[in-house]
């Protein structure tokens, strides 16, 4: 049975100790919510007001070229292309998850009705995270197409000729559970369809390698794995068959091919920088740079896959604490054992007072979050988290359990996020 002495003697051992100090982190807390929104970078502070007050206070507008403002959503592109099995040139730093996902959608689905005029479905697991959902919601009503829900064990025998595009988020926000990026995009590609996936709960956390797939589109997030702040910006990526294929439904300004002629009529851009639209938020993309510069620190230490080997660690220590330690409690393991299955987040299901429980943990500085309808959700990023802190976690959700004191009403109020 593992001991708190055992945690220690891990942490000791611990070759990404170091990178713990690269981030504002309070001493009291116990942070178990990096899947939703990554912490502080300790640099992102100086270079944030550095930002406002040289570049903006003295700079002025003379920034957009001598801080290269301009250039920073393929700069920053290109940082995550290396975490995301992606070439330099392919993929921006821009927009949102969901306004990029309509993008892309809009350029698969033309490729998909240019090539095969017949197909009008629009393939998703019935888990996916909802905004997704909602976005191909409207893109379907708006161009005729359909959006089929399927369970993930029924996704290959649903892949017919009917499927435009399979639409999939590679690590399910709710359960944890990771997709065979590689073998589902190859199936989908021998029925004809094109394959977009959401990186958003695996860039910065699991190995990904967009190229090896053969993957057609991906989409994910800055603010959560890849620590850049709240409302980050976030990425997309085109594989390059497909870059000069698409016809922007979003043409703003930054997509044009010569912004700066201010001609009246659009002509796109060549490459991913047709997948840009306005104006970008420089302040936001600073902060972003900063969250993966926590990321490159990473590399001397054995990148990607000394990160995912820790998380694997920690998610194991926490699955195999809460079972010897919280046995007893009605505490369902939601998340795959299998590591090949598995993302950085541990889920456990419980049929009464899952959301308590996890805002009684909250009040004890033990943050992690609640999935509707019945999900205690805990993320786990190696960069900055311990083994004692998993076994001090874990104590908590013991002594919550067991005293009962989740059914206070203070507990029992929801707030607007959860």
């Amino acid at each position: 049975m593992t001991t708190l002495q055992d945690c220690r003697a891990l942490d000791a051992r611990d070759p990404l100790r170091p990178l713990r100090d690269l981030f504002v982190l309070p001493p009291e807390v116990i942070y178990l919510d990096g899947n939703s929104l990554g912490p502080l970078p300790r640099a992102a502070q100086e270079r944030v007001a550095r930002t406002v007050t040289e570049e903006w206070g003295h700079g002025l507008i003379r920034s957009w070229n001598s801080a290269g403002w301009y250039e920073m959503p393929r700069t920053l592109g290109d940082r995550i292309a290396t975490l995301i099995g992606a070439r330099a040139g392919e993929c921006v730093a821009t927009d949102s998850t969901s306004v990029n996902l309509f993008k892309v959608l809009s350029a698969a689905c033309a490729i998909a009705k240019h090539e095969r005029p017949d197909a009008k479905v629009i393939l998703s697991e019935r888990t996916n995270f909802p905004t997704d959902l909602y976005i191909a919601q409207t893109f379907c009503r708006e161009h005729g197409m359909r959006l089929v829900l399927a369970e993930s064990d029924a996704l290959s025998e649903r892949l017919d000729d009917q499927v435009a595009v399979l639409m999939l988020t590679h690590v399910n926000y709710r359960t944890g559970a990771m997709h065979d990026m590689r073998e589902l995009t190859r199936r989908a590609h021998r029925a004809g369809a094109l394959a977009i996936w959401d990186l958003c709960h695996s860039a910065g956390a699991v190995p990904i390698d967009l190229h090896a797939a053969d993957a057609d589109f991906a989409i994910g997030c800055g603010y959560k794995y890849l620590n850049g702040g709240p409302g980050a910006p976030a990425f997309l990526w085109v594989h390059p068959r497909h870059a000069d294929r698409f016809e922007q439904p979003l043409s703003g300004w930054w997509s044009h091919a010569a912004p700066f002629e201010f001609t009246s009529g659009y002509r796109p851009a060549q490459g991913i920088a047709r997948y840009l639209c306005g104006t970008q938020p420089i302040l936001s993309m600073v902060a972003l740079e900063c969250g993966l510069d926590t990321l490159r620190a990473a590399d001397r230490f054995g990148g990607m896959q000394a990160l995912r080997a820790k998380s694997l660690a920690l998610t194991d220590l926490f699955i195999a604490l809460v079972e010897q330690r919280c046995a007893g409690h009605g505490l369902a393991l939601v998340t795959p054992r299998d590591h090949a299955v598995r993302g950085s987040q541990v889920c456990l299901a419980r049929e009464e007072g899952a959301y308590a429980i996890v805002q009684a943990l909250i009040a004890r500085g033990v943050i992690g979050d609640f999935r509707a309808p019945d999900i205690l959700r805990f993320g786990f990023t190696p960069l900055h988290l311990g083994y004692e802190d998993v076994w001090n976690a874990v104590e908590h959700l013991c002594q919550v359990l067991g005293s009962g004191e989740w059914r206070g009403d203070e507990f029992n109020r929801r707030n607007a996020v959860t």
